[in-house]
């Protein structure tokens, strides 16, 4: 009786155990789907469809005269759906009888592999029903193009199951020319597997403006691992908007050519470049080059815009200082100690021995470093604040504001600073123990050009979208005055004096034009090293033509050790003469002022609407031969001396001839016949990527190029 008793109330126990067991896994499947439910719907969801981003095409980035100096170039990737019902439609039919030509068209396209071998890949396909086979990657557009000419391909999506995958890649079409300044947009994928983008220079500081808004697009699962996208749920993005810089194509090739050719010839190991518009701060140009193990040379940093001890150039704010201050005069003349003077413990010296008695613009003219150095502690020692805060009023304390990031932070010492000692005084004015950007530098010269008033410099006209202006930049004053109008006399009668008279004579000699400005020579720390490398850094700024100046330009280089030729005049002046000489020689009937050439009015076309063509030549009352009679579409062009109105054929499926139309007309023609239009720049249409007759369907996308 006991062992029954003893096995009921195990039985019990078992079966208790079991109700209470079954009721943890109910309450728990319960809870599972009504309280968790949606989130692991979701979650089945996107294991079998998720939304992926698709890129907006960036803006591009354009010269002042409208020519391409970074844009996105589209790249395709070419996947096939064989189990599209089109492909598979009377049992396979269309697939085989085009398989042989796709192959041959193929193999002609793609020599690496030959017809046998695409034949037997396309075969294998679609026996295995692959839904989202990838064909080939990063197709060119022309290549895309010519795979949309081949048999079975260009009857369309549905029916040959072909897919494009479109992405771009960022592009700088001319190359090295201010490649830094510009800058790229560059992709790498980070630690974590994510992908990031770097960019630099305009690409960087637009960035916002440039990359648009991303869409969507929604992918299903077709097979272990592979999403094919859903067709009708894009979400389209929107595109970036462009760029409009100051930079002068010409002119910044100019500048680039000449620097790399005294680096090359010096084998020095950095320099840089800039090119100012007198009257409004305009960049024109910014050339970058550091010298690469190979012995080439790159743009791959912007020393324009790092500080660094100016040298020489740093004296014309000394004598600004002295000058506005009227503690001296230019013929007062003083005692350059031949070439050396003990000062507090420590000896100024000059590059050469320039004798003892000169008068202070002769001793400016010859770059003395004891003269300055004199003067700085005759007439500011007692107050060495008087000294510094002219110097701050020159914005050499500040950042200039360039619309680019990176700019470094400019150093200049004060009586209060910790590292101000009994030589600061002395040795900031010649232009060490102070730290400003050749970019800071330039807009002191700059100043002194137009007037005394110091202009902010800047990169950017104005930002586009859809060719209209959403922000523009104008020229900004910083200062209206930075000295009274004799002390700027003064100046820049120094100025032309260093190129008549002083270390620039021998540069300048013989030159067309009247230069103005200030060679430099400064020793260099190499880290632990300190100056024994003998490590000099070269410079030249000013401006011309220096009657009527329109363009300042500043030059800064660093040699390599002990290097052979080191003076601003011998390294950094040829670099400013090249640029000066070739903008003279390009235009010099205007004095060195860019114009536009006049264009050649015997030769013209122009197209548009009929109506609208007529109504200008009515209005102009200009004489015409009219071939069009009742056509909407026409052609206006010059034959035999004598205006035409031709007419132009224009059919619904047929891509129409574009060129010579305006942007307007383009669109109106275009976008009702259901094509996206992508235009670049301004003016009448030069080019289209569909040539003229070439059958189109809805939706394609054409390309339009503007003069």
């Amino acid at each position: 009786m006991e062992v029954k008793k003893d096995i009921l109330w195990r039985v019990y126990v078992a079966f208790l155990g079991i109700v209470v067991f079954s009721l943890l896994i109910l309450g728990r499947a319960v809870y599972i789907q009504q309280v968790q439910g949606p989130y692991w719907r979701e979650q089945a969801k996107e294991q079998q469809q998720k939304f992926v981003e698709i890129d907006a095409q960036r803006g591009t980035i354009y010269s002042e005269d409208g020519r391409m100096l970074s844009t996105s170039t589209p790249y395709f990737d070419i996947y096939i759906d064989f189990a599209a019902e089109g492909l598979r439609d009377k049992g396979g039919k269309r697939f085989d009888d085009n398989l042989d030509s796709l192959s041959i068209g193929l193999a002609a396209m793609f020599p690496e592999k030959n017809m046998a071998s695409w034949r037997k890949e396309l075969k294998t396909g679609y026996r295995k029903k692959n839904r989202y086979y990838l064909l080939k990657k990063n197709l060119t557009f022309q290549q895309y193009k010519q795979l949309r000419s081949l048999p079975l391909v260009r009857e369309g999506k549905n029916k040959s199951g072909f897919i494009a995958d479109v992405k771009d890649k960022r592009l700088n079409p001319f190359g090295l020319l201010a490649n830094r300044t510009i800058g790229l947009s560059r992709e790498y994928i980070d630690s974590g597997g994510i992908m990031r983008s770097m960019n630099v220079g305009l690409e960087k500081t637009y960035d916002e403006q440039l990359r648009g808004e991303s869409g969507k697009r929604l992918m299903r699962k077709i097979a272990a691992g592979v999403f094919a996208p859903v067709d009708g749920s894009e979400i389209e993005p929107q595109n970036g908007r462009d760029i409009i810089t100051t930079l002068d194509v010409n002119i910044q090739d100019i500048a680039e050519n000449a620097l790399e050719n005294v680096l090359v010839t010096n084998e020095c190991e950095y320099g840089t470049c800039v090119v100012m518009e007198v009257a409004t701060g305009k960049i024109k140009a910014i050339a970058n080059l550091s010298r690469r193990e190979d012995g080439s040379y790159w743009e791959n940093f912007n020393y324009a815009i790092q500080a660094s001890e100016p040298g020489s150039t740093f004296k014309l704010a000394t004598m600004l200082s002295l000058l506005e201050d009227q503690l001296i005069t230019l013929q007062q003349h003083i005692d350059l100690e031949g070439g050396s003077w003990n000062v507090n413990g420590r000896t100024v010296y000059d590059t050469e021995d320039h004798g003892t008695d000169a008068t202070i613009k002769h001793a400016f003219e010859l770059s003395s470093n004891v003269g300055m150095a004199k003067l700085a502690m005759t007439y500011y020692s007692k107050s060495p604040t008087r000294f510094v805060n002219h110097i701050k009023k020159l914005r050499f304390d500040q950042q200039t504001g360039i619309d680019l990031m990176g700019e470094s932070k400019p150093v200049v010492k004060t009586p209060k600073s910790k590292s101000w000692s009994s030589t600061s005084l002395p040795w900031m004015s010649f232009g060490y123990e102070v730290l400003v950007s050749p970019l800071q530098t330039l807009m002191l010269y700059n100043a002194v050009a137009n007037d005394g008033k110091m202009m902010k410099p800047y990169l950017v006209n104005a930002v586009m979208e859809n060719g209209a202006k959403v922000k523009e930049n104008q020229p900004e004053v910083l200062e209206e005055a930075i000295c009274s109008e004799k002390t700027l006399k003064l100046l820049r009668e120094c100025l032309e004096g260093v190129c008549t008279d002083g270390t620039a004579a021998e540069l300048l000699r013989g030159a067309p034009y009247k230069a103005a400005g200030k060679t430099g020579t400064a020793l260099m720390a190499n880290g632990a090293n300190g100056y024994k490398d003998k490590i000099y850094q070269s410079s030249f700024a000013g401006y011309f033509p220096a009657s009527h100046p329109q363009y300042s330009c500043i030059v800064v280089i660093k040699n390599k050790p002990f290097a052979p030729v080191y003076y601003g005049a011998k390294i950094a002046g040829p670099v400013f003469k090249e640029i000066a000489d070739k903008l003279y020689a390009q235009h010099a009937d205007q004095g060195i002022r860019q114009v536009a050439l006049k264009k050649d009015s015997s030769n013209y076309q122009y197209a548009g609407a009929t109506d609208d063509i007529k109504e200008v030549m009515s209005t102009l009352k200009m004489k015409y031969r009219d071939s069009v009679k009742t056509d909407e579409w026409s052609r206006l062009s010059v034959a035999a001396d004598q205006s035409v109105l031709s007419k132009r054929a224009v059919a619904n499926n047929i891509m129409p001839d574009m060129r010579g139309m305006g942007l307007k007309d383009a669109l109106f023609l275009l976008e009702n016949r259901k094509l996206k239009v992508v235009f670049h720049g301004r003016g009448k249409i030069t080019s289209q990527s569909i040539e003229p007759g070439t059958y189109v369907s809805t939706h394609q996308t054409v390309n339009l190029e503007l003069n």
